[in-house]
């Protein structure tokens, strides 16, 4: 038997099957190419990196936090922009139930972290909770789905403990950065697990003004004030 031939029923199996069960770009949903694997070839081409991986000197997301809270590292993955992929990614993974689109892009985000020095001693990745009530309607939580990726890609653990939130509010979109600040000082509480760690990256979907990260990084650095904490989001503003 040749070894063509040899190869010519799995191949006709793999044809039937994208035929039967056409794959789906997580982005805009058309179908993909036998050759593309999760994101179409026209998608991928249409969003900005911001490639703060390879940066030597502090990126524009670090001096957000400048002045306010004690960042350690920052990291994004994109840089959002209206109408274009990373607007469709992010509807996808917040609103459209797709857990998938989380998950490969939080893996995309741990290859790169692992190039980024500032990271390669993080102890645990804790993804930025929602209150029970928002995540039971919603049924996930995407900086979870986000941060699941991100553990299977750097062989981490998650953390979903050690800060909970226990404040039920209304959403930030539209609120400016003081009103964004005012409505969430109490929202968040920190477990004394916080304590076993010596660096801990917080994981977000996407940073606009950067308040709830800084409350959340406040509140762990009053329960323990010698840990580092990093920020890491899929997208920023």
């Amino acid at each position: 038997m040749s070894v063509t031939s040899a190869l010519r029923p799995p191949q006709i199996l793999s044809d039937l099957t994208h035929l039967l069960f056409p794959k789906k770009c997580l982005s805009c949903e058309e179908e993909l190419t036998q050759k593309e694997r999760t994101v179409c070839s026209l998608c991928t081409q249409n969003f900005t990196e911001t490639n703060f991986h390879l940066d030597s000197e502090p990126t524009i997301l670090d001096k957000l936090f400048w002045g306010r809270v004690s960042i350690h590292h920052t990291y994004a993955l994109f840089f959002f922009e209206k109408e274009k992929t990373t607007q469709k990614i992010l509807f996808q993974l917040k609103y459209g139930h797709n857990k998938r689109v989380g998950e490969h892009f939080g893996r995309e985000i741990g290859k790169r972290l692992k190039l980024h020095a500032g990271f390669q001693d993080v102890d645990a990745i804790l993804p930025v909770p929602l209150h029970p009530k928002k995540e039971f309607t919603r049924g996930y939580n995407q900086s979870e789905v986000l941060a699941r990726g991100i553990c299977e890609e750097m062989q981490l653990p998650m953390d979903t403990k050690s800060v909970r939130r226990v404040k039920h509010g209304v959403s930030q979109t539209r609120k400016s950065r003081f009103e964004r600040w005012d409505s969430i000082q109490t929202t968040f509480v920190v477990d004394d697990h916080i304590l076993s760690y010596k660096h801990v990256a917080l994981v977000d979907d996407v940073v606009t003004t950067g308040s709830t990260l800084e409350v959340i990084a406040r509140a762990i650095l009053e329960k323990h004030p010698e840990v580092k904490v990093s920020v890491v989001t899929l997208a920023m503003t």
